[in-house]
């Protein structure tokens, strides 16, 4: 998990596909967190992707970074305690102006059962997390 971690913060964005209905939806995202030993993810309630990702939990991130990049499926599974979006939002203070870990819009996700793997153009694919 910590390799994950260090990869997606290496990048500083990373995109997230979501479903929305029938449609693929990928947007830049840039939070990333480990809280009790799990991977995180941030958004605000009001937004589209929670939305999409409420309905179908099933999400997919990847990020590229020097010739490799980074696949990572898992299933997004809301936390709403104070706990996990004080660590979230203290790890990105610039997000303290729009987000608040008492307010109603504030997520956190947490990335269960999740796989990464690493390609690249010159080696063979190389898994650092599954379930």
């Amino acid at each position: 998990m910590q390799e994950v971690y260090d990869f997606l913060k290496k990048c500083n964005t990373y995109y997230l596909a979501t479903v929305d209905g029938d449609q693929a939806r990928v947007r830049p995202f840039g939070t990333v967190d480990i809280f009790e030993n799990k991977l995180y993810i941030q958004t605000g309630k009001v937004k589209n992707v929670s939305r999409q990702m409420q309905a179908n939990p099933k999400i997919e991130i990847c990020a590229f970074n020097g010739g490799e990049w980074i696949r990572l499926s898992a299933t997004a599974v809301r936390d709403d305690r104070l706990e996990a979006k004080q660590h979230m939002l203290a790890a990105y203070p610039s997000l303290q102006d729009r987000y608040k870990a008492d307010d109603d819009n504030t997520e956190v996700l947490y990335l269960k059962d999740a796989t990464a793997t690493v390609y690249s153009f010159t080696g063979e694919p190389r898994v650092i997390l599954k379930p």
